[in-house]
């Protein structure tokens, strides 16, 4: 289906209530129903879909294990675990044990505010990253044991995000320092070097994203502008080495008039963005230009989404156009994007 040349319509679902703190990030659970939210008010909320009604109601708070806000949540692949990093310097894992999430370790290793946490395709590494401006990675050991492997000093300033490539032991990390760094695992040593640098923006860089075949990444910036990268994945996954990523594409301010604390998710072609204007939108690849490369365009604005700044939106799994969405204004919202005939 080409989306770009669809009449798309964002419907609001469900508005969920309950942080009493701006709501940070956002994790949909790889095997059910369950979605993540974390909040300046340090605790994480599980929500649940009921079977019967298709609403969500909030399952489970999991509070006072973090002593100050919690900016970041991530499930583990098989849905078992929530990995939950604080500005208190400690990242929780989360496990959920009869009907009730309990806290099963505690990494600590930061020298201050952890910032995001990520785990690879496989769920045996978790990485995380800080205002201390490092990235760490943690080997993933048997009764939820975490030894940290590689401690990585590549970015001069506060580290925002980190995010696994969605197939391979790669991992990418975006600072305050406007780039993005690509990290890869030494087969001679073992330890983990940085494969590439992406300087591409002139301002920090607030998160990326990667569509589920991990060949294009999006990358969204304080200089208010998203850009698409791509990568020659047969390459990398033929064992023939690191295939360099390159800037394909850039949606300028011209689209985006604001967008600080501006996240991201992609789906099938569609990338969502969440920005400070309030709003949510949505960029469509076109078919058009093909002969220069994909061509992006804006397909939907959603006005006032929430009455406060966007801070993440993230697509659910599976086949249906499910997005959730947190805010300043301490709601988390769920949409359906739907297709105008």
């Amino acid at each position: 289906m080409d989306f770009s040349e669809e009449g798309l319509e964002l419907k609001e679902i469900q508005r969920l209530e309950g942080h009493t703190d701006r709501v940070w990030s956002l994790a949909w659970n790889h095997t059910s129903s369950l979605l993540a939210s974390c909040s300046g008010d340090k605790t994480v909320r599980i929500w649940q879909r009921s079977s019967s009604t298709s609403s969500w109601h909030c399952k489970a708070v999991l509070e006072e294990t973090h002593t100050r806000t919690v900016r970041s949540c991530a499930w583990s692949p098989s849905g078992k675990l929530l990995a939950t990093a604080s500005f208190d310097a400690t990242t929780a894992i989360w496990e959920l044990i009869g009907d009730d999430f309990e806290c099963v370790s505690t990494l600590e290793g930061h020298e201050n505010e952890v910032k995001s946490v990520s785990w690879n395709a496989s769920g045996s590494l978790l990485a995380t990253c800080s205002r201390d401006k490092s990235v760490w990675i943690w080997d993933v050991l048997p009764g939820n044991e975490f030894e940290c492997l590689s401690v990585l000093q590549g970015h001069t300033q506060d580290v925002k995000m980190v995010q696994w490539h969605p197939t391979m032991d790669v991992l990418f990390s975006c600072s305050y320092d406007n780039s993005v760094k690509i990290w890869a695992e030494d087969g001679d040593s073992d330890d983990w070097l940085c494969v590439q640098t992406l300087d591409g923006h002139t301002s920090t860089v607030w998160a990326l994203s990667f569509n589920p075949e991990g060949d294009k990444m999006v990358t969204c910036s304080d200089d208010l502008t998203i850009k698409i990268w791509e990568t020659d994945n047969i390459t990398m996954q033929g064992g023939e080495g690191y295939a360099p990523w390159g800037n394909i594409f850039a949606l300028s301010q011209a689209i985006m008039i604001e967008q600080s604390f501006q996240y991201i998710g992609q789906e099938k072609g569609i990338i969502a963005t969440g920005a400070a204007d309030d709003a949510i939108r949505f960029f469509v690849e076109s078919k058009d230009g093909l002969i220069d490369g994909p061509l992006y365009k804006l397909q939907l604005k959603k006005e006032q989404a929430h009455d406060m700044d966007v801070n993440s939106v993230q697509w659910s799994f599976g086949e249906n156009r499910l997005l959730a969405s947190a805010s300043d204004d301490g709601t988390i919202k769920i949409w359906e994007l739907v297709s105008i005939t």
